[in-house]
């Protein structure tokens, strides 16, 4: 298994509040573990929610002895929403932060995701890509009430308007997916520095060109930056390396 993870500012904003994490070593129970966090409040509270976020997950994760991959993610997530609840509440120049979350892990020829707010995780399969995790956001809200079209004027407008975040309540709900993993398969976790301005179709011919994994991470920022580069970009890319025996 092989991965890379990268962080640029962009070319708008004067503080990147989005961090990441990749490991393919062992962590606490979990075989491997990839995060991606976009921040947000004013001023540094948006960088200090998603690396308290990071750094709490992973100690957690860490220490918690012998947990099923699903139940280490979210007993470590619940953990983290209240370590940001609380130092939200304890200082006024952190008012209201919190942060989006997109974790993995890989167990044999199985992917578990879970995730927060609009930071997305794609599958990028030989045959095309998808997106795996669904945005809490306030425009696929009104889409699956049938009150807005994805991809129209008023959807563009307001996508940044997320409905769920960690740590800005004192409890959140977690999504989780599973997903069977196959030969030639790569994961990427991503904040929407990078969706918002890169389509599906570049993102999964640039994953699929051929070249070292962490070549394939910088075309994906440096095409998020000439695109326009108008929020942080956060990328983890992976490899896990499926043999055709473990996709069976």
């Amino acid at each position: 298994m092989k991965a890379c993870a990268l962080t640029d500012i962009g070319r708008v904003r004067s503080v990147n509040q989005d961090s990441r994490f990749a490991t393919t070593e062992p962590i606490g129970p979990l075989s491997n573990l990839f995060i991606v966090a976009d921040g947000m409040g004013g001023h540094r509270a948006g960088d200090r929610a998603s690396r308290l976020l990071i750094d709490s997950l992973t100690d957690y994760i860490g220490n918690c002895g012998d947990q099923t991959a699903v139940a280490a993610l979210n007993n470590g997530i619940a953990e983290a929403n209240r370590k940001i609840y609380e130092a939200a509440a304890a200082d006024q120049s952190l008012s209201g932060m919190g942060t989006t979350l997109v974790a993995a892990t890989i167990e044999g020829a199985t992917l578990y995701v879970a995730n927060v707010g609009d930071s997305r995780l794609y599958l990028i399969e030989r045959e095309g890509i998808r997106q795996v995790t669904r945005d809490h956001s306030y425009v696929e809200e009104m889409v699956s009430l049938g009150q807005m079209n994805r991809g129209s004027a008023a959807y563009r407008e307001q996508k940044n308007i997320i409905t769920r975040a960690v740590g800005i309540a004192d409890h959140v709900d977690v999504d989780f997916f599973e997903v069977s993993l196959k030969a030639g398969d790569y994961i990427l976790l991503c904040s929407d520095g990078l969706s918002n301005m890169v389509d599906n179709s570049a993102i999964f011919r640039l994953v699929l060109l051929p070249g070292p994994l962490e070549s394939k991470a910088r075309a994906l920022i440096a095409l998020a930056n000439q695109n326009g580069g108008k929020d942080n970009i956060a990328v983890v890319l992976i490899d896990p390396q499926i043999s055709e025996v473990d996709g069976l």
